[in-house]
């Protein structure tokens, strides 16, 4: 391409010196810029893309786009050979000035021995490697001829006479029968699918089909499929599968062919899973031995809902890893009972289809038969273990069943109880209208413990009476016991309440109401039923056994913030144990009820004041483990930590 030389951004001074560099000073065709001065570029093209098919020069002209294909691109690239012919015209130069005239005319006269060689018979391989070299090929562009071009501008008459090229010379659709397609078929031929992209799709395994793939095929290959992969399948989900308008007629013509009805369950048939000239993966036993040894299987499962794995394999002869594989097919290992088969009953189907089962029952007593002879059977494996077996399906009752059948006990034994003490208060009325019940002469009707799911008492929590986990729940509740219970009986409840106490403090030393309450509950579900304590502990009567078994109540300053509840706000310690280190938690206790929390040497400092002695720091452990607990570098009293 031309340069503008007399453009006033062009330098000619260089343009001079790059011409001179190149071709020097001679000036023949050979020159690369016969004008002395640098006036063209050269550029050079290459392939822009190796398929051009599916690519068209658009142009769009008065609400019509016209395409031209297009059979090559070409991109220019600038070309700087100039650049490598002007160093290789300095490298001559240097040579000749380093060699000199008398080295020349030496080298002419010296006579030198010059051995000739003859070449080989070219091969035609060999031809046609050197044909397809790059040397060869590099040879060839530089022997090609350069053909001169004009350059012609953009708004150029030429150019504008080769534009109109582009468009379409018919008047009509009439004439271009070729553009009468489809929009998907004009897509299509625009944008053909491409083999690569083709070739790149992931293969998937060979034996997984999509559910799309799947229902392009025949129903009786769907339903062979289906069954070869999942063996085990009610009818119901195999219709689900088949998607909907598939008629069951025909899906129970196709099924029969390649599976049987066990349980009320389609079971794949063992010639399907194991074909004729095939064996076993662990044994190598041939088809027909394990398809036998499958079918035994499948016709214990008829019998019974449970079958025994060593059974199997003493009848069958197979490897424990061929027995495996057919009770993995279509039962679940339960411990220590067996293999169950997986699916429960399918009720429905056997009564919505009585003539397929009955067909099905005539198709098991063939296999039967056939099984008897191979296996000598005896009477042992053709009767099921459990009469229960023979029947349909297996007595299930459910939880919800279990409650009400409980339900319904209960409120029978209620009323007889209620009669009867109806009856023995008339009785005592009769008698002596003042007298006191006798506890003794009532007896309270103990129904067995049964293992069944715990009944729903929600409807009788009126008979509580305010007592809630043993404790009432008002101050006032020991009255009403006083009204109800004899003197005796309520000696005896204080005498139990007055040893659970006094136990508990001498183990805790320091406890909240709170954590006292969570405590005698505990006690209470670790006594027989009936027990003294069962008869209902107020709060109040709680407290009063505390403060009457030698504790006092701490009066701990808790944080105006704090978020403890009324009962972690009590606090009660046992202020006599009777051992050496009684004094020692008094006055650790006297700290606490002016201070929340307090630091060790603090306390270490008082109780040596007030003890008069320096106790080392094993005794003040004993002390501070007795009462406290240690948080964040702080102690507190047990049960005051707030978290």
């Amino acid at each position: 391409m031309a340069i503008d030389t007399l453009n006033p951004n062009y330098c000619r001074s260089k343009g001079e010196q790059i011409a001179l560099n190149v071709d020097g000073t001679c000036t023949d065709e050979t020159s690369t810029y016969s004008s002395k001065l640098m006036d063209k570029q050269t550029f050079c093209s290459s392939q822009a893309a190796s398929n051009v098919s599916r690519y068209a020069a658009a142009v769009y002209k008065k609400g019509e786009l016209h395409l031209t294909p297009l059979h090559g691109i070409l991109q220019l690239r600038p070309s700087f050979t100039y650049l490598d012919k002007a160093d290789a015209k300095h490298r001559e130069r240097e040579a000749a000035n380093e060699g000199g005239d008398s080295s020349q005319d030496e080298a002419e006269d010296d006579v030198k021995q010059i051995t000739v060689r003859f070449s080989r018979p070219e091969t035609e391989q060999a031809r046609q490697r050197r044909v397809q070299s790059y040397e060869f090929l590099q040879k060839r562009q530089a022997e090609e001829h350069w053909v001169h071009l004009h350059y012609y501008g953009l708004k150029d008459s030429r150019s504008e006479h080769e534009r109109q090229y582009l468009f379409s010379q018919g008047h009509g659709l009439a004439e271009n029968t070729e553009l009468i397609k489809s929009p998907s078929e004009y897509l299509m031929m625009l944008m053909p699918p491409s083999v690569e992209e083709e070739n790149d799709k992931p293969m998937a395994p060979s034996n997984v089909l999509s559910m799309a793939q799947l229902r392009t095929l025949p129903l009786a290959d769907q339903i062979k499929i289906l069954m070869k992969n999942v063996k085990v399948m009610p009818f119901a989900n195999l219709m689900s599968l088949l998607g909907s308008g598939t008629d069951s007629t025909a899906v129970l013509r196709c099924i029969q062919q390649v599976a049987m009805l066990v349980q009320g369950n389609w079971v794949v048939k063992s010639d399907v899973l194991y074909p004729k000239d095939t064996s076993s993966p662990h044994s190598g036993v041939p088809a027909e031995v394990l398809c036998r040894g499958r079918d035994f299987v499948m016709w214990k499962f008829t019998q019974d809902r449970w079958v025994v794995r060593k059974e199997v394999a003493a009848v069958t002869k197979l490897c424990p890893e061929d027995v495996k594989d057919f009770l993995e097919h279509m039962s679940v290992a339960r411990i220590n009972k067996g293999w169950e088969f997986m699916l429960p009953y399918d009720e429905d189907f056997v009564k919505k289809h009585p003539d397929i089962v009955q067909r099905q029952h005539m198709l098991w007593m063939g296999i039967q038969a056939k099984l008897e002879k191979v296996y000598n059977l005896l009477k042992e494996h053709l009767t099921p273990k459990k009469q229960e077996a023979q029947s349909a399906h297996p007595l299930l009752v459910s939880g919800e069943q279990r409650v009400n059948m409980a339900k319904a006990k209960v409120k029978q034994n209620y009323g007889q109880l209620e009669k009867e003490f109806q009856k023995q208060k008339a009785e005592m009325k009769s008698n002596d209208a003042s007298a006191k019940m006798d506890v003794s002469n009532i007896r309270i009707k103990e129904e067995p413990v049964s293992d069944e799911e715990p009944m729903d008492t929600s409807a009788y929590e009126g008979m509580n009476n305010g007592i809630v986990n043993g404790l009432h729940a008002e101050e006032d509740s020991m009255d009403s016991l006083n009204g109800h219970l004899p003197g005796g009986c309520i000696d005896r409840v204080a005498q139990e309440l007055k040893a659970f106490v006094s136990s508990t403090f001498k183990k805790q030393f320091v406890l909240t109401l709170s954590e006292l309450k969570r405590l005698f509950n505990l006690h209470l579900a670790s006594l027989p039923p009936g027990h003294t304590l069962f008869s209902g502990i107020s709060d109040k009567m709680l407290q009063d056994m505390v403060l009457d078994t030698g504790c006092k109540q701490i009066l701990v300053p808790f944080p105006p913030q704090t978020a403890a509840s009324p009962d972690e706000l009590k606090v009660y310690a046992l202020w006599e144990a009777g051992d050496t280190y009684d004094q020692h938690r008094q006055v650790l206790l006297e700290i606490f009820s002016k201070n929340y929390r307090v630091r060790r040497n603090v306390i270490q400092n008082q109780l040596s004041q007030e003890c008069g002695e320096d106790l080392n720091k094993q005794e003040v452990d004993r002390v501070l483990k007795d009462c406290c607990v240690s948080y964040g570098g702080m102690w507190y009293l047990k049960g005051t930590v707030q978290s």
